[in-house]
């Protein structure tokens, strides 16, 4: 049975457990469970980091760990009982393995590194704490390293400051908020700028000496040299080096390294050095020979010297190679380093160019305490210290030096009856008072132990040496009386055997017989004579000489006949002997007596150190002297005492107050002091406002405090000894004290008088005397004297009098004092505090100090003290500081910030204690203080401005930036007391300020208040870490809840008073709604059905509502917020609220529209997260824009989102595209003077000059894009502004700029693009392309297969159908991705330019692949019953027409599809267009070739052995015998005119081939003069076997128009109609009316039919390219999930009849390609199999270098050559084999018909349209108006310029001239990729040119009858909604696809008839096919909705 646990509450898992149990948890090793219940050794519970997920699991797997609960029971709370250190750890470390792992997904490898080894670092640290075997100071050491850690992965990881205590983490509710403040701030200030040191020390280590003359050992010594002073500054450290140049002892380390310690601030200057002194040990000489008897002497090596400057900027040990210098002559070596210094480079040379010391230096920062935690090793192993000379800048009690350092400066000396100069070494020995000499007391610097004597260095040959080498004498005190220091005098020969002879002595005693120790300085020291032999050991033999000049009388002759000296300087470093006399007079005045007065007078000129030396004996002198003779010494000594105070207020003897304070605790014993010192005290008080100087009555109050603790404890020991005798005199003294100082005190002076600057004086002291007071009175006598010496103070004076400073000063030490933290003292002190600081906060000054004071108040304040002298407290604070603090606080914060950063981190930190504080006094205030509060406010308005105030105030206190970013603590518990204190004033709003009291003001502020209370980034608990949001959770609850429900509260409350905040609230609560947060979303939103609702009611709509919902939503979800289910949500919640509503309609319109704006605002900001540029972006932006254009109207977000989108496109190089999408906000201007504001990145400028900054914008983009010829539109039109106002200078530029567009049109290269038909299914998909259709504009030199790869890596989920068909409702409404992708062919608009014969290539390539709306995609399949013997009888091909929603290229890559039109092409129909293609293509090779005299004929020589080749072999003969048997016409009465039609192409085809060979033998080279020979021969058999002998009539009539004189204006014959019933009416044309280029598909047709009409027309390339051709990889297919089949695909019969002629003809022509068509239909077998996979791969070239399959090339547009039946749901159009040829004769009816969309159908064309033609240079047309406008062209209807009213006048289509509505279109059909991919025949099975011709001049177009779907005569057919988006290119206004009425002031040219062509075959049939009606209209497009003209 389960029950509740008692004590197994929380644990940690040992072991994972995957929980595979009923009801079993999952637990990973390391989480934390809360334990709920437990039975038979399972626990049940949950982890901590997941509390919804509870469950059960074994106990085993636990180990339980005690903790505390908190609300026991059902929401308890489990907190473990542990070091607080251990449990932030814990968390901490959870928090950052989660962020640690992100790091490394996002490379910042860096820092994933460091983070690694601190959690490391953190682990072990942690495992110490636990195992509690450290002492406890190295426990505080290791928590201290702990949080030091811990705070630096915080900053580094961006996560919160922790407020810590002593290493533990603080509860904010357990201390007040300003002591919270602090603590965030100290450890704020503590992370931004440490606190520079002001001691240094400089670590050196010696590693060796590298030159090429050692040989013999060496000694270093280094020393810090002060270069400014010529003084060293520190003693030597010594290293002993042998004479390999390393250290002697290498495995001691520390005997080669040291620290200089004690290194000030100042000693760290640029002419600060390390002088390194190399002495060797060795000869004499260093090139003597050696000798086994010579002696060892040290000699001069080099020198070496380093600034310390250099080592500043090294934060770690630099090794440094240092150049030994060595001096020229050995007289410049006491000075060789000051010459190094001074650069004085004649003095001293390099010793080698090699030689070099090899230091390591490093400068450290801190006390030695500091250094000796941090840089523990070195100290361990006992590293040498090297003092500085002298004490350091800050002198330590308790620090005990006795060093005497003595300096051998120089000699001079006699040569001793000797030739030469003598070779002098100098020994040096300390010796006591009996004459024994002092064992290692003689140092040569540290590093080395002391010796009992020192040798000094020999220069040879040298009578007056300078050493300048420095030893010291580190002596115990009690051995100073009585030694003295020997110096022996040798001379070193180098003859006699190496002897050291002595010469002469000299001593010097360490202390005089009075005590004085030997004074600092030089001393001229006498040298006595003396005998090799002579005797030392009894020292009282020369002790009674003098020793130094100075001891002998100036003029004696003792003086003058002294002739041998030499100079040492000695200087005292010692804490316990002097060499002052004065103070030796005063410490023994009782020997003494008469020199007490001198003594005392004199006391003031002994240095301080001399003072603090002796500082117990001193004070014991003075109090002894007091206490003996106070009547005549009391006032010397009084004064004395107090420089004796003032002197410890030096910052080198600071550190001594301590030793005063132990000496007046436990030494003194004035007891009958406290008499005169309050005496003379009060004395002095009394003659302050007389005393004419202030000087010395100023230091005695500086000493204020100790003369109050000697008179305390005098009066203590007193009344100890006596039992408390005297007690009311010496309060009565104490109180006429205080009496003397409070009229002193309250004397007004003038800034500046001496009173005032005294008063000062004592208020700075004053606070220090409370603890002693506190000695002897009780606390409140004490907080009573306190009270009235302060109360005494004059009231605020002038601002700039420096009393009123050092009163605060004095305030702020009083609350931070003991008596102030007493509450019984606290109530008697906080009256006269909180007067000073409100009079000084009123006038607004000195507020850094009243922040301070202020904090210092409230920091005793905690948050649960709730008894009654707390809350007596609260209230006066609350009475006297809260309006003032508000009004404080408003005025930091609007007052401009201070200039310097020092000075705005003050005024931010003042800022940020006056907000501590008010939140401190808020949070303590309860019901009553509120209640009292209100009540205080005597008048409604002053209710009001409180309101105002603190709104303003709390709008303030939620800023970003009023806290540091880090700060979450303290930003939550300012939300909390914010949240707080607005619940209590809401009841007050409600009371005061509603109905007819209304106030509009306070009620705004307080919505203003609540909403971006609720937004502020601290609160978004979604953003934060799951046991961070967990706390807060725990702690405060959702705020945003809270603040939300009271909005909703309060808004209930407003009644009709709610339309005063609509629409202006709309907005601020729609960004409530978007917080993601369940709770708050409902109760929010309901708030927009009350705003319609009232709206409703006022207006009777909700525009407003609905206007500013829109507006908002935009900047709102672009800025992140909001998601799918906010969207869901909005849309159920409102639904539901006004499904009683009589508005309900319009409300839910209004629901949808917004909802529908939100889907596309997600998905935009979806697209958006991406950082490349794809086409979901694009796509996305486009829905948007249009969806702001057509339905909501918005203008400004209309033309923002356009830029938005030309900004997308010009990121991606699609400058086309983004031509076309600037064009849009052209559209929208005009060319007048209206001024325009700024906006976006246009200036302020009128509406002319911006849209001439556009026009100039576009034509840019458009030559960028390479798409001249709608360039040259602009250019004209602005070219035409340029002349109306004269600008002929712009003129002339746009002129020369339209001329180069036209040569670049001429003369470079443009590229045609692929077009794809890609397919979106699912609902995984953005709502812009789900279930949705569209055909993309490839990328140049994209092909399929990069296409498909480039799509899949946008949809990285998306998988590739397999297949071409339509997705069923399966695929469309999964939830997941599908993408369908394969080829299309453009199907060009019919423009005249395109079937001109002598219109350039490279004109004609634009108007093919420009201005598209429809595009084709065959798939052939075989019907019935396949015949394996000539696949043609039953090869039909599907047609699939797609007709798009606008043209490309426009403002995007893709459009989609708005229309879809299947039908199927009979296998006779198929051959037609076969046999049209190949002679066209014949035609175009032969013009080419008649027009380019000399230039290469071999695509001309390919195609027509290609055609005549395969007509040889049987080509034709397979269509003969497929169609023109008697079966077939038996079976097909109805394909007559078909057959007929079939046998006239062959015909024609044998004519070109015979004209094409004549035109070849001309012009063929001589070396193809054979295979021009054997085509003729096989041309011959090729007419036998067509049964040929002689063309008809109508073929010898009709002579190819090959000669270049054909006339440019000449229009292509009528076409030939073929009856619809055959499913299609074919268009005859001129043979040279179409252009060379051919598109090519790899289609896989079965080799039979493949190879025979290969043979029929032998298809080869109509340019240079042939030559180029190269192996194409194999049919497109996506690998795995991504991968799409090809759409036609299947396998061919390998005994195609003719195949080895056609391989042949394809050895002998490369460009001639073998296809197969698929046995089967492709819906039952959508794969290749493997076999013809690879016969397809070997059989394939590169797309544009292949031919295109002769049975299937490019078949004509059937909306151009014939008109389709409209498709039904249940049938295809095909040939109808029951009905009659008679009623497949085209009826002379007047035809209503279909072409572009079921919306729109238009029964007529224009009659100036109809008969429109396009010369290729026309005039330009008359300016009329707005050209740019005219860039739409012709439609059904005038289009309204959106956004403005006026109608589009027509435009022309051409850059050239103005073109007809119905425009002829003859171009190929686009390349793809490598290979076709899906469709087999995407690039053959599009004809190359339209059926439309002008009919011959005289005869009437003949009109036939067509099914159609759409009613005849119907003018106008909308869309759904009729919501159509405008047309975006510029295409679109010049070609429209709508006939529109031309404006009379647009003159059209009269309709020129084309000349007569020659008759062709059909001309000759008298049928009525020879007519074929003109193309009708295109169905209209709906008008956009009227729009103003743009104000942006």
């Amino acid at each position: 049975m389960w029950m509740p646990t008692e004590h197994e509450k929380y644990g940690v898992v040992l072991a994972s457990f995957r929980g595979t149990v009923q009801c079993g948890l999952p637990l990973e090793i390391g989480d934390t469970v809360q334990i709920l219940e437990k039975c038979e050794g399972w626990y049940r519970g949950f982890v901590l980091k997941n509390p919804s997920a509870k469950g059960i699991f074994p106990a085993c797997y636990v180990y339980l760990k005690s903790a505390h609960i908190k609300n026991k029971g059902q929401f308890e709370t489990v907190i473990p009982s542990e070091d607080t250190v251990i449990t932030e750890m814990t968390s901490t470390l959870r928090d950052w393995g989660t962020m640690w792992k992100q790091l490394y997904v996002k490379n910042e490898g860096d820092l994933f590194h460091r983070l690694w080894h601190v959690m490391n670092e953190v682990l072990d640290l942690r495992r110490q704490v636990l195992v509690g075997h450290l002492t406890q100071d190295r426990m505080r050491d290791v928590k201290q390293h702990i949080t030091a850690r811990l705070d630096w992965g915080n900053e580094q990881l961006g996560l919160d400051l922790v407020p810590r205590k002593e290493f533990g983490m603080v509860d904010p509710d357990e201390i007040s908020v300003t002591e919270l403040y602090k603590l965030m701030e100290h450890r704020h200030r503590k992370k931004d700028t440490p606190v520079p040191s002001s001691t240094h020390h400089l670590f050196a280590q010696v590693k060796s000496l590298v030159s090429s003359n050692l040989g013999e050992e060496l000694e270093v010594f280094l020393t810090i040299y002060d270069g400014k002073e010529n003084q060293p500054l520190s003693e030597r450290f010594f290293v002993r080096l042998n004479k390999h140049g390393v250290p002697k002892s290498p495995e001691k380390t520390e005997r080669q390294c040291t620290l200089f310690v004690d290194l000030g601030t100042s000693d760290l200057r640029k002419d600060v050095y390390i002088v390194v002194h190399i002495i060797r040990i060795g000869r004499m000489g260093a090139g003597e020979k050696k000798n086994v008897n010579s002696a060892q002497y040290r000699r001069p090596f080099g020198c070496a010297v380093v600034s310390v400057a250099d080592l500043l900027t090294a934060d770690i040990k630099d090794d440094h190679l240092l150049k030994v210098y060595t001096c020229n002559t050995e007289t410049e070596w006491y000075q060789i380093h000051e010459n190094i210094i001074r650069k004085v480079n004649s003095r001293y040379n390099l010793s080698g160019s090699n030689a070099g010391l090899a230091v390591s230096l490093q400068l450290l920062h801190g006390d030695m305490e500091q250094i000796r935690r941090e840089y523990m090793a070195l100290f361990t192993r006992g590293i040498a210290i090297t003092k500085k000379l002298g004490f350091s800048d800050i002198i330590m009690p308790g620090e005990m030096r006795n060093d005497l350092y003595v300096t051998l400066e120089r000699g001079e000396f006699e040569k001793g009856g000797k030739s030469v100069a003598r070779n002098v070494e100098i020994t040096v020995c300390v010796l006591d008072a009996d004459g024994l000499v002092l064992k290692n007391s003689v140092w040569a610097g540290s590093g080395e132990a002391g010796a009992d004597e020192y040798r000094s260095l020999v220069l040879y040959h040298n009578n007056s040496p300078r050493w300048a080498e420095q030893i010291k004498l580190p002596l115990p005190v009690d051995k100073f009386r009585g030694s003295h220091v020997r110096f022996e005098f040798r001379h070193c020969s180098t003859k006699d055997k190496a002897e050291k002879k002595l010469f002469g002595f000299s001593f010097i005693p360490l202390m005089q017989e009075d005590g004085l120790t030997l004074p600092d300085g030089t001393h001229e020291l006498i040298v006595h004579k003396c005998e090799e032999n002579a005797n030392f050991q009894d020292c009282i033999r020369y002790l009674h000489l003098p020793f130094s000049k100075g001891s002998l009388p100036g003029n004696s002759q003792a003086a003058k006949g002294i002739k041998e000296s030499v100079w040492i300087t000695s200087f005292l470093c010692s804490t316990k002997l002097t060499q002052n006399g004065n103070m030796l007079d005063l410490l023994k005045w009782r020997v003494h007596p008469e020199k007490i007065s001198d003594s005392l007078s004199k006391l003031k000129e002994i240095d301080g150190s001399e003072i603090v030396k002796f500082l117990q004996d001193t004070l014991d002198t003075l109090f002894g002297i007091l206490d003996e003779n106070s009547q005549r010494y009391g006032l010397k000594v009084f004064d004395c005492l107090v420089h004796i105070i003032n002197l410890l207020q030096d910052s080198k003897f600071q550190h001594f107050k301590p030793v005063m304070d132990t000496y007046i605790e436990s030494h003194f014993a004035g007891a009958l002091s406290y008499r005169d010192l309050i005496k003379v005290l009060k004395w002095y008080v009394d003659r302050i406002v007389d005393a004419e100087h202030q000087d010395h009555i100023q230091q005695v109050l500086k000493a204020t405090e100790y003369i109050f603790k000697y008179i305390i404890q005098s009066r203590r020991l007193f009344a100890l000894a006596t039992g408390g005798q005297n007690e009311d005199e010496f309060r009565c003294c104490i109180r006429e004290l205080f009496m003397s100082l409070r009229f002193f005190l309250s004397q007004e002076g003038k800034s500046g008088n001496s009173v005032t600057q005294t008063q000062a004086v004592f208020l700075r002291t004053f606070p220090c005397v409370y603890c002693e007071l506190l000695k002897i009175f009780n606390v409140r006598e004490v907080a009573g004297f306190v009270r009235e010496t302060l109360g005494s103070l004059p009231a605020i004076s002038h601002a700039d009098c420096p009393l009123e400073a050092v009163k605060l000063q004095c305030i702020a030490k009083t609350v931070e004092s003991s008596l102030y933290t007493n509450p019984e003292s606290r109530c008697i002190l906080l009256p006269v505090v909180l007067h000073h600081l409100q009079a000084h906060l009123q006038e607004q000054r000195d507020l850094v100090m009243c922040a301070q004071i202020l904090s210092g108040m409230f920091s005793l304040m905690k948050k649960d003290d709730t008894e009654a002298p707390a809350s007596e407290e609260v209230e006066m604070m609350v009475r006297n500081l809260l309006r003032v603090l508000l009004r404080t606080i408003l005025e930091i914060t609007n007052r401009p910030q201070p200039a310097g950063n020092s000075m705005r981190l003050q005024f931010q930190d003042v800022t940020g204690e006056f907000v501590a504080c008010l939140l401190t006094v808020l949070r303590q205030m309860t019901d009553s203080h509120y209640q009292k509060l209100l009540e205080s406010l005597k008048s409604k308005d002053d209710l009001r401005d409180f309101l105002l105030q603190i709104f303003t105030v709390f709008r303030i206190l939620i800023r970003p930036e009023m806290f540091p970013k880090d700060w979450t603590v303290m930003r939550l518990v300012t939300n909390n007391v914010i949240i707080t204190t607005v619940l209590y004033l809401s009841d007050a709003l409600r009371k005061n300020f509603l109905n007819e009291k209304f106030d509009y003001k306070v009620w705004d502020s307080y919505f203003y208040l609540s909403v971006i209370f609720i937004n502020q980034p601290c609160l978004q608990l979604e953003t934060f870490s799951p046991s961070k949001r967990k706390k807060i959770l725990e702690k405060y609850g959702d705020m945003r809840v809270m603040m939300g429900c009271e909005i909703f509260s309060m808004w209930q409350n407003l009644g009709e008073h709610k339309l005063n905040f609509i629409p202006a609230m709309i907005g601020p609560f729609l960004e409530v709604t978007l917080v993601p947060q369940q709770d708050l979303r409902n109760v929010m939103i309901p708030i927009f059905h009350d705003m319609m609702d009232w709206e409703q009611r006022r207006s009777g709509n909700f525009k407003q509502v609905e206007a500013k919902l829109i507006d908002k939503l935009d900047s709102l979800m672009s800025e992140g917020k909001g998601d799918e289910t906010y969207r869901e949500l909005f849309n159920s919640i409102l639904l539901k609220k006004i499904e009683r509503e009589t508005w309900r309609e319009s409300g839910v319109s209004l629901i949808a529209t917004v909802t529908r704006l939100m889907e596309r605002l997600l998905d935009y900001r979806d697209c958006m997260k991406s950082g490349e540029v794809d086409g979901k972006k694009i796509g996305c932006t486009v829905s948007l824009l249009n969806f702001y254009k057509t339905e909501l109207n918005k203008e400004e977000m209309y033309i923002r989102y356009i830029h938005k989108l030309y900004d997308l496109h010009l990121k991606a190089q699609n400058y086309t595209e983004a031509s076309y999408t600037l064009l849009l906000y052209d559209e929208l201007l005009e060319w007048s003077e209206r001024p325009l504001r700024e906006f976006l990145s246009y200036p302020m400028q009128t509406e002319w000059q911006r849209k001439e900054t556009l026009h100039l914008t576009i034509i840019q983009n458009f030559d960028r894009g390479k798409c001249w010829e709608n360039a040259i539109i602009l250019c004209r039109e602005l070219a035409d502004q340029y002349e109306a106002y004269y600008d002929y200078r712009n003129l002339s530029k746009m002129r020369m700029m339209e001329a180069s567009l036209y040569d670049k049109i001429m003369d470079q290269q443009r590229l045609e693009p692929e077009f794809f038909r890609v397919g979106f299914y699912g609902k995984k998909f953005p709502f812009f392309l789900r279930n949705k259709e569209f055909v993309c504009r490839g990328h140049d030199y994209e092909r399929l297969e990069a296409f498909q790869q480039r799509m899949l890596n946008e949809f990285p989920q998306a998988i590739a159908m397999q297949h071409v068909n339509q997705p069923d409702e399966t695929i469309s409404q999964a939830e997941a991705q599908y993408l369908q992708i394969y080829a299309v062919s453009p199907i060009p608009e019919a423009q005249d330019v395109l079937q001109r014969e002598g219109v350039a290539d490279n004109i004609k390539s634009f108007y093919k692949v420009n201005h598209i709306w429809r595009f084709r995609y065959d798939r052939p399949f075989h019907k019935g019953t396949k015949d394996k013997e000539n696949e043609f009888k039953s090869l039909w091909v599907e047609r699939t027409t797609l007709t798009l929603v606008q043209s490309l290229p426009g403002i995007s890559r893709w459009f989609e599809v708005d229309k879809r039109d299947l039908m199927e092409v009979s296998p006779l129909e198929n051959a037609i267009e076969v046999m049209e293609n190949k002679n066209l293509q014949l035609r175009t090779l032969i013009a080419q070739c008649q027009a380019r005299q000399g230039q290469s004929v071999s695509p001309l020589t390919m195609c027509l052995n290609g055609v005549i080749d395969a007509a040889v072999n049987g080509g034709l003969a397979r269509y003969q015998e497929a169609f023109f048997g008697k079966d077939y016409v038996a079976s097909h009465p109805e394909d007559g005119e078909k057959i007929t039609r079939l046998r006239e192409l062959m015909f024609e085809q044998a004519h070109i081939l015979e004209y094409g060979l004549a035109v070849h033998e001309k012009v063929v080279p001589q070396d193809m003069r054979p295979l021009h020979k054997k085509l003729v021969d096989q041309f011959h058999v090729m007419k036998t076997s067509l049964g040929i002998q002689e063309f008809p009539a109508y073929v010898h009539a009709n002579p190819l128009p090959f000669i270049n004189g054909s006339p440019r204006g000449c229009r292509s014959s009528l076409p030939s109609a073929i009856s619809p019933d055959g499913g299609r009416v074919v268009a005859r044309r001129s043979p040279l009316s179409y252009p060379a280029g051919n598109r090519y598909s790899s289609s896989s047709l079965s080799s039979q039919a493949s190879n025979e009409v290969s043979n029929i027309t032998g298809q080869s390339e109509s340019s240079d390219e042939v030559f180029n051709m190269q192996p194409s990889p194999s049919t497109s297919s996506l690998s795995s999930s991504h991968s799409a089949s090809p759409n036609v695909t299947g396998a061919a019969p390998s005994n195609a009849r003719g195949a080895p002629s056609d391989q042949a003809s394809v050895c002998n022509r490369p460009s001639s390609v073998t296809d197969s068509v698929s046995e089967t239909p492709v819906e039952d077998s959508p794969l290749l199999s493997d076999k013809s996979k690879h016969s397809r791969e070997n059989s394939c070239f590169f797309p544009r270098d292949r031919p295109c399959s002769t049975a299937f090339p490019m078949p004509l547009d059937p909306g151009q050559r014939s008109l389709p039946q409209l498709i039904s749901n249940s049938s295809l159009p095909r040939s109808d084999t029951s009905q009659p040829a008679s009623e497949k004769v085209l009826s002379p009816t007047t035809c209503t018909w279909n072409l572009d969309s079921p919306k729109e159908a238009n029964t007529q064309y224009s009659d100036a349209l109809g008969k429109l033609v396009s010369p290729p240079v026309p005039p330009r047309p008359p300016y009329t108006g707005s050209p740019a406008r005219n860039l739409r062209s012709l439609s059904p209807v005038p289009i309204p310029r959106s956004p403005q009213k006026s109608s589009v006048p027509p435009y022309t289509p051409s850059p050239t001239e103005c073109h007809s509505g119905g425009l002829v279109s003859n171009s190929p059909v686009l390349s793809g990729s490598y290979s076709s991919g899906i469709s087999s025949l995407s690039r053959c099975s599009v004809s190359d040119t339209s059926g439309l011709e002008a009919p011959p001049p005289g005869e009437p177009a003949p009109t036939g009858t067509l099914s159609t779907s759409v009613s005849g005569g119907s003018d106008e057919l909308l869309r759904p909604g009729n919501k159509t988006p405008p047309p975006y290119s510029v295409y679109e206004r010049t070609n429209s696809r709508r006939p529109v009425p031309l404006p009379q002031n647009l003159s059209i040219p009269p309709p020129i008839a084309p000349p007569a062509l020659p008759p062709k075959p059909h001309q000759f049939r008298g049928t009525k096919l020879d007519s074929e009606p003109r193309r009708p209209e295109p169905i209209q497009r709906p008008r956009p909705l009227p729009r103003k003209v743009s104000q942006l």
